[in-house]
């Protein structure tokens, strides 16, 4: 396996990824989860990001699968190793992430399994190989990292090679329109507005998982230009130490011109941005709604040129 070989997701991956960590799925509200989770997936939404620390999600998400007999439908992402609070990507972390991430999936195995942050201090060579003992013994199909530079990804990939290992095929950072001016999740990677970065994934041709792509609700549609002063309350703290600066509400009101002139949301030309990005790059977006996701799929189907991304970046 290469850098940017998924061959083991066998089916074809839906370009809006269904965003577990929603309050609905993190609180364990089932009923109300299962009702949004058959409405993304009969909108052709069958990719699901999860995580260990994304409280009940994952049994959430597991329960419906089952109950709904889809496991070979549909693509499980989920992640592991988060720091708690210290840093923890150690084989002993991985190994009590993975198994319990599989039990309350209540599946054999990950689609596509995560690494959530990066430390310098780890031995990339002992977890290369333990994620490739998981994946021979089919408990994961494809294995990346999340909040990992271009260059640890590219570091950790010749190690494996060297060591004849699968590397890391799939990558989840942050990626939007918004500029991130600030880190909120203190260890986040953003590849926005790093054309460093973006070249070297489109160059490998690396899917990425882009979350945050709708800048933590600045470019959900609830914001406006207009009245940016007062629609300032109703994002939380993360967005505005990560995304609110002059730069993105300029970036704002471009989104806006665009959306009007196709007429879609601001928040489908937002998702569009990154599904028509250089990059093979995925939105994961939280679905809260229903017609949250008939949005999200109706992005699908709007061409951003690049002109029109340049002109948006400004």
């Amino acid at each position: 396996m290469n850098d940017s070989d998924m061959s083991g997701i066998a089916i074809p991956l839906s370009k809006i990824v269904f965003g577990c960590e929603n309050p609905l799925m993190v609180q364990g509200k089932y009923f109300r989860s299962r009702m949004l989770l058959d409405a993304a997936f009969e909108q052709g939404i069958h990719v699901y990001d999860t995580a260990r620390v994304y409280g009940q999600s994952e049994r959430v998400l597991g329960k419906w699968i089952n109950q709904r007999k889809i496991r070979d439908k549909v693509v499980v992402i989920s992640k592991g190793c988060h720091p708690n609070p210290a840093m923890r990507i150690t084989a002993e972390a991985l190994r009590e992430d993975l198994e319990e991430s599989l039990r309350q999936l209540d599946t054999s195995y990950i689609d596509i399994y995560l690494l959530h942050r990066d430390s310098l201090e780890t031995d990339i060579s002992a977890i290369l190989i333990e994620l490739n003992r998981y994946q021979s013994e089919g408990k994961i199909k494809v294995f990346g990292v999340s909040n990992w530079t271009s260059e640890r990804i590219q570091y950790a990939n010749e190690c494996a090679a060297k060591m004849g290992l699968n590397g890391f095929a799939a990558s989840s950072p942050n990626f939007g329109v918004a500029i991130q001016k600030g880190d909120p999740w203190k260890g986040g990677v953003s590849i926005s507005g790093n054309e460093k970065e973006i070249a070297w994934y489109s160059q490998n041709c690396m899917p990425v998982f882009a979350y945050s792509c709708l800048g933590r609700g600045l470019f959900s549609g609830k914001i406006r230009s207009g009245t940016i002063k007062r629609d300032k309350e109703k994002i939380d703290q993360y967005a505005i130490q990560g995304y609110w600066c002059e730069e993105n509400i300029q970036r704002l009101e471009r989104v806006e011109v665009v959306a009007k002139k196709k007429g879609a949301t601001v928040a489908q030309i937002a998702m569009a941005y990154v599904i028509n990005s250089e990059m093979n790059a995925f939105p994961i977006v939280r679905l809260s709604t229903k017609k949250r996701i008939q949005e999200a799929a109706g992005a699908c189907n709007i061409n951003i040129s690049e002109g029109e991304r340049k002109w948006i970046e400004g």
